[in-house]
């Protein structure tokens, strides 16, 4: 019988001890995404490279194996402010640490310690993939006339798959989200600049090893580095001058928030910008100014981005 793509789903449960199992459940655990893509088996091969009196390949015999995965989620809030989104476990998972306040808000930032891991099923219409021990990156894209998405990449620990029955998942936690527009997208600042903005695209581009050892098997998250590109109409030097904040060493600010009703909105700020290299791009006969930035810590550290969900 063949397995249909469409009927696809992930789970994904926050790990209590790492690479163990918390046996994630369709009710609970749910997570709705699009653009899912799953490599269910990575892995690396050592050749014996045998001396014969003949010609032929020789055997592959595995060293170690891994599972890679990425998929789009939408930028919306949980529905209720201060209550944290569907999707929480995976900030955590891709290096963040989670601030809740009661009715208010739940504040995901940076974190260089302590790393939360997860362990995901991916289920292709009765065959589960189970990818333990998984962490990953994040970026967030809000484009002009789209509908704004995390992200995520993991990569985690191969487990044997298995013929099990599909899921029944529920995805009423996850709202309804809006397009990027002058009505839904507000709030956007660059360098106290409020710019006409095309597209906004921030990674946090961490360093993820799969380490395999005689005796350990895990995935490290190694480094971070978050940065990312800034499309916006050009304004005049009078206006601001970003070429000259690029050739300085300034820090600004930046700002946006998408959504308009509380408990569906995320904001993302800033207050650690660097500017590099603006360059001018055409965009149906407007200039528009290209704007990469990287977000840099404080002497504190893990300071230099935050993700309000509220």
């Amino acid at each position: 019988m063949a397995l249909l793509s469409r009927k696809r789903t992930i789970l994904v449960k926050t790990e209590v001890t790492y690479g163990t199992d918390p046996t994630p459940t369709g009710a609970a655990n749910a997570i709705l995404v699009k653009n899912l893509n799953v490599t269910p088996l990575d892995a690396e091969n050592v050749s014996r490279d045998l001396v014969r009196p003949y010609l032929g390949a020789s055997e592959q015999l595995i060293a170690s194996k891994h599972v890679a995965c990425d998929f789009e989620i939408e930028m919306a809030g949980s529905g209720a402010a201060g209550t944290a989104p569907a999707y929480a476990p995976l900030l955590l998972a891709c290096g963040m640490s989670e601030t809740v306040v009661a009715t208010t808000s739940v504040t995901y930032a940076p974190v260089s310690t302590n790393f939360k891991s997860v362990t995901i099923y991916y289920n292709v219409d009765g065959v589960l993939h189970k990818i333990t021990g998984a962490r990953g990156s994040v970026e967030m894209t809000i484009e002009a006339g789209q509908i704004p998405v995390f992200k995520f990449t993991f990569t985690g620990i191969y487990n044997a798959p298995s013929d099990v029955a599909a899921p029944s998942p529920t995805y009423t936690a996850f709202q309804t989200p809006l397009t990027a527009n002058s009505d839904n997208t507000t709030g956007f600042s660059l360098f106290s600049y409020s710019a006409v903005l095309q597209s906004l695209s921030l990674g946090f581009n961490n360093s993820v090893l799969y380490r395999s050892l005689i005796g350990a098997e895990s995935v490290l998250i190694t480094d971070r580095q978050v940065k990312g590109q800034v499309m916006f109409e050009a304004p005049t030097i009078t206006a601001k001058d970003f070429f000259s904040l690029a050739l300085g060493t300034s820090l600004g600010s930046l700002d946006i928030t998408h959504g308009t009703s509380a408990g569906n909105k995320v904001q993302i700020t800033s207050s650690r910008v660097d500017v590099t290299n603006p360059s001018y791009q055409d965009q149906n006969g407007i200039q528009m100014l290209n704007v990469p930035v990287i977000l840099v810590p404080s002497t504190s550290g893990n300071d230099e981005i935050s993700i309000v969900v509220k």
